[in-house]
Parts: C-alpha cells; structure tokens; sequence
C-alpha cells in the first residue's frame, strides 16, 4: 500500500511539473510578452482574448517583437532567424473563447484588467471545464491572490506569477504562493518560470508582493517630497540615478508605469490597510490623473512627452 501511496503521489508530482501546455488569457503587452517567451521555450501556447482584432494585435507585436530577437541572436544567419521566428510562431494559437481551449490546458495564466470581480468570474467559470490537473496562476501586480483563487475549488493549484514588462527582457519572475497553494504547485511555477529562461523569487502573498511593494511607497514618498517643495522634480529624479544607482528616477517612472496604475495600486492598499502611512494617497497623483495626464501613454504626466 506504502508502494502504491508513493506511485500515486509520484505521478501528481511529476503531473504538475510537467507544464506543456499552456493557455494565456489578455492579449496586451503583458499577456502577449508571457506568450511570447512560452512559446519560444517549446511550450504549446493559446492566447485568449475577447476580439479578434486584439489578437491580431497580438500576434503582430509578438511576431515583430520575435524578429527583433531573431536579428539580435542570429545576426550572422539571417535565414535561421526566419526559421527561428516561424517555429516560435508555430506554437501559438489564439481563441476569443476561454473556456473552449482550457480542457487540455496544463497551466492557465490569466493577465487582464486589474479588477477583481472581474478576474474572479473568468476563473469561477474557467474553473468548471479545466482539468482537475490544471494550474491556474494569475498574473496581477497588486491583488491579492488568494481573493482571486477564492471563486474556485482549487485552491491548492492556484499561485501567482508576476511577469515584468516588456517580459520578453525582464529576467524576473515573482512566484506567489497563499497559504492554500501545494508545495507541489508552488514547486511547478518555479520550474516553469525556469523553463521560460527567467529568474524566479519566492513571494508570500503580501500587498505588492516584493517588487511593487517597496517600489510603489517609494515614487509615492517622491511625490509627496516633491509637493511639500523639498526638491523639484528633475533634481529627485537626477539624485536617484546619480546617488542610487537607479536607471530611472521616481517621477520618470511613474510616467513610464502609468500615474492611474500607480493611483489604482496605492488606492487598493490603502482601502484595506488605511492607518498605514507607507499607502497614504497622494493629492498632487490623484489630480494628475483626474486631469488625464497619465504619462508616456497619454503624452503628458509628470513630464510632457513628444
């Protein structure tokens, strides 16, 4: 019985690291960056989206984004490049119906708006029709994991990995693991983010889990340094890459991210932890937002962009 005990637990375990297949759900930078990388690493990849014509964004900034690869990595053979691009290619399919493609999926990674409500009705549903060996991993940057899995009853296949953009750059990977989550589980996000050629880093299921969680206080804290008349702008962001070492300054960052992701972040900490001063809001943020001045992406932030 001991022998048939080990057998079995065997399998699940090798089940689980065994991730071939893998279903992305969002076709924006973040969801299209995973599946790029997915797919250049062998893996089977479907990306998922509400409309074609999304996908078909997708797949062109992911085939552009692979040929910028391809010309870096085989520059004295471009006619390997073309087989390199083609046979990554290969390897991803797209679906605007999530839950018609999960039912031979290994890992779903879900990578949407940041909303929870909403990510928790994509996998209540996706829940019903998925393997029972299925992985499902979200990709979110600020909320926490385990209110997403709650809709679910896999609690212990569910875990977070948190991909940076552009993904196919960024080594980093933080895998988050809830108190729910298997060692079994957390063990196969690690080793697929290995599998992806990234470095992953073992997260608990904080508020901004490690990265976010240091660096959104700290463009929060320049801020407020900056509207209490402690330094302009241009000197913090100098001071930082100069004194620190850091290859952006906080208000050239937060530009670069999104003075509304940054709001949205801040605003979801402070909801459920008001008395922290670390996630206190920012007036001069907040009305930069409500003015649409939202950085890069709307030409005009902290600093006005061509």
């Amino acid at each position: 019985m001991a022998f048939v005990t080990r057998q079995l637990s065997r399998s699940f375990s090798s089940s689980h690291h065994a991730i071939k297949h893998v279903t992305v759900i969002g076709g924006g930078l973040m969801g299209a960056g995973i599946a790029q990388v997915a797919a250049s690493t062998g893996h089977s990849v479907v990306l998922v989206d509400t409309s074609a014509d999304i996908l078909n964004k997708s797949a062109k900034g992911i085939e552009n984004s692979l040929k910028r690869v391809a010309k870096k990595k085989f520059a004295e053979k471009p006619e390997d490049g073309e087989v390199f691009v083609q046979k990554v290619l290969k390897n991803i399919s797209t679906s605007t119906d999530a839950v018609s493609v999960v039912h031979g999926t290994d890992l779903v990674v879900e990578a949407i708006v940041e909303n929870l409500k909403v990510k928790q009705d994509l996998f209540g549903a996706l829940d019903k029709v998925a393997p029972e060996h299925t992985i499902f991993a979200s990709n979110t940057s600020s909320l926490p994991i385990a209110d997403i899995a709650s809709c679910t009853a896999r609690l212990d296949r569910f875990g977070g990995l948190h991909f940076f953009n552009p993904v196919p750059m960024m080594k980093l990977v933080e895998v988050i693991k809830t108190p729910a989550t298997s060692q079994q589980t957390f063990d196969a996000l690690l080793e697929f983010s290995k599998a992806l050629g990234k470095h992953p880093v073992s997260c608990k299921d904080t508020p901004g889990f490690i990265v976010n969680r240091l660096l959104v206080p700290y463009m929060l804290e320049a801020v407020r340094l900056h509207a209490r008349g402690h330094g302009s702008k241009e000197d913090i962001d100098v001071a930082m890459k100069l004194g620190a070492g850091y290859p952006m300054g906080p208000f050239e960052l937060l530009d670069y991210v999104g003075l509304d992701t940054s709001k949205f972040i801040i605003d979801g900490w402070h909801a459920k932890d008001p008395d922290n001063p670390l996630f206190a809001p920012s007036a001069l943020l907040n009305k930069l937002v409500s003015e649409g001045k939202l950085g890069k992406k709307t030409g005009e932030g902290f600093y006005k962009h061509k």
